[in-house]
């Protein structure tokens, strides 16, 4: 299957959907629906963490994989709101700076 780097984890996902309703969807099993390296899978975190939340639809156990994605989509969202904060921050500054030269 040719493919777009970014469509890799689309890939996956309907590949682990498929083959977990057929039985089960393994690192093998899925390479082979796709076509991507089971190298691949294996060494990308975003897709072997697809893998291994099919692997374990009722996810009771976490893996390393698991929790360093997760870790990664918290970082993420903590720096976002950290940056709207630094922003709004600049703002209110500007509006007190604004509001103190008008009553001079």
């Amino acid at each position: 299957m040719n493919s777009q780097p970014d469509d890799l984890p689309a890939q996956v996902r309907a590949a682990c959907t498929d083959l977990a309703r057929h039985g089960g969807a393994t690192f093998p099993a899925v390479a082979e629906h796709t076509g991507i390296s089971r190298a691949t899978l294996y060494r990308r975190r975003d897709l072997r963490a697809i893998v291994e939340t099919h692997r374990d639809p009722d996810q009771q156990t976490l893996t390393v994989t698991g929790l360093a994605t997760q870790l990664d989509q918290l970082r993420q969202a903590l720096q976002a709101v950290a940056a709207k904060v630094r922003r709004h921050e600049e703002d209110l500054r500007a509006i007190k700076r604004e509001g103190q030269h008008s009553r001079k």
